[in-house]
């Protein structure tokens, strides 16, 4: 087993990226409710120093330091210069951020980036994440993090393996709209448990014009659509579309509890939150949610084996960027009447700029 130490350093201190709750309260949501926060995820694994942290804003600058006893920065900039030589680097701050970050911290010489969700504000700055870490040999991890849940990669495999007969059709809802920043996590789950990408999308957008918790700089509203699923495919990779289908109900005042469901010719599997429900005629079946380690504290330890030269990583970052096309298409098609748009994207529709934060 190896013993090399890794260097790591956070590029934004508030709620899921320092455990902030001061951060949380403002957006009305708990710390212990999250599966795992970046500062967490990096200090729980037993071969990762965390050596540095920055934000803009002085008072979470302040309450990391003082919770955790690490330099801190104002300017990432001077971050990574000072902190170097960094291994990872966890981005937490808003997703107009993300792309600049990456490249810098590559340049940098970071050999993992570990970033938040939506992986960026348009699908062209998402792609060239991927392959500005492909070009140098590093690994990007998004933090969808369902893809490193015990019972969602369980799912996957059994209905890989016709668990619940051939699928014919998946929904997706929850009660809080935010296409960016929780459709997200659900649009990916369901890519990742069908092993289907999105080839297309017919959407309506919540136009209630809910404000949005991160300010008036952000717009993420919910909708209602339909998502076509095909055969999971790189960027430039070529086969026959799939027919599957997946209902979107995500309103922004929805009282809808949050659920995946995959239907199945012999039954039936629902998700709600991180339990799972397998239903095949009289038989019902839950998996526990409950496992001592956080998604995040998963997806670190799988970059540092990564980091260790003991195999691939499980998660192509490729497969964020599809995720973020499904969401464009969602904003693309509302303004074209519910028009179908076939992804992934083209043109300047690649440029679309997402404003979740």
């Amino acid at each position: 087993m190896s013993n090399t130490r890794y260097r790591a350093a956070i590029v934004g201190l508030g709620f899921i990226g320092g455990a902030d709750q001061v951060s949380g309260d403002v957006l009305g949501q708990r710390v212990e409710d999250l599966d795992g926060t970046h500062v967490l995820a990096l200090r729980g694994h037993d071969r990762v120093d965390l050596v540095a942290g920055s934000s803009r804003d002085e008072g979470r600058r302040q309450r990391f330091h003082e919770r955790f006893a690490v330099p801190v920065f104002a300017d990432w900039r001077q971050m990574l210069r000072q902190a170097a030589p960094l291994d990872i680097v966890n981005i937490a701050t808003y997703t107009p951020a993300h792309a600049e970050v990456t490249h810098a911290a590559l340049e940098a010489g970071a050999r993992v980036i570990y970033c938040e969700k939506p992986v960026a504000a348009t699908v062209a700055e998402a792609q060239g994440m991927v392959d500005a870490c492909d070009d140098a040999g590093a690994l990007l991890v998004i933090n969808h993090n369902m893809r490193f849940h015990p019972s969602f990669r369980r799912l996957r495999d059994l209905l890989a393996d016709g668990g619940i007969g051939t699928l014919t059709s998946v929904s997706a809802q929850w009660p809080t709209g935010r296409l960016g920043n929780v459709g997200t996590h659900m649009i990916d789950a369901v890519q990742m448990v069908t092993g289907l990408s999105v080839t297309g999308v017919s959407g309506t957008l919540d136009t209630s014009a809910r404000p949005d918790c991160r300010g008036d700089a952000f717009h993420d509203p919910g909708g209602w659509g339909v998502l076509r699923l095909g055969r999971q495919l790189p960027p430039g990779g070529s086969g026959p579309a799939g027919d599957l289908h997946c209902v979107i109900d995500a309103a922004d005042y929805g009282a809808t509890p949050l659920r995946l469901r995959f239907h199945g010719t012999d039954g039936h599997a629902v998700c709600r939150g991180r339990e799972v429900t397998i239903v095949r005629g009289s038989h019902t079946e839950t998996w526990p949610k409950q496992y001592p380690e956080s998604g995040m504290d998963r997806a670190v330890g799988e970059a540092v084996q990564w980091l260790d030269g003991l195999g691939p990583f499980p998660y192509d970052a490729w497969q964020a960027v599809r995720t973020l096309e499904a969401i464009v298409a969602f904003h693309l098609s509302h303004a074209r009447g519910g028009l179908r748009i076939d992804v992934p994207l083209s043109g300047p529709d690649r440029h679309h700029v997402l404003h979740s934060g």
